[in-house]
């Protein structure tokens, strides 16, 4: 696991190889996270399922009840098949201007 921390966001990498144990890990240190906005790359793992992407549902559930944004980047699955909760982009770039956006969001009160 790669921490890297950038103004207020905080991008995780899986260095793992298995999105399971990556998914253990990242729970056990979420306490030192849930104050920042995340971007969790999971381009690594090429073998990615929609079952490993699912795995991160309770995750974004508690860390938007936070008021923070959570996002997951990896282009290996079918990105029609994601349900509604789940922000998933196919790069980082993009998890940033997720992020940014709902941000702004949050600072006009929607």
């Amino acid at each position: 696991m790669k921490v890297e921390q950038k103004g207020h966001t905080t991008t995780i990498r899986n260095t793992q190889g298995s999105t399971d144990e990556f998914h253990h890990k990242l729970n056990h240190e979420y306490a030192s996270f849930k104050s920042q906005n995340l971007i969790i790359d999971l381009s690594h793992d090429k073998a990615m399922t929609m079952d490993d992407i699912k795995l991160f549902n309770e995750m974004i559930k508690t860390h938007t009840k936070g008021k923070k944004s959570i996002v997951l980047v990896t282009n290996s699955v079918n990105f029609n098949k994601v349900p509604k909760n789940i922000i998933l982009v196919p790069t980082i770039l993009e998890a940033h201007d997720i992020i940014e956006m709902e941000e702004i969001e949050r600072d006009l009160g929607f």
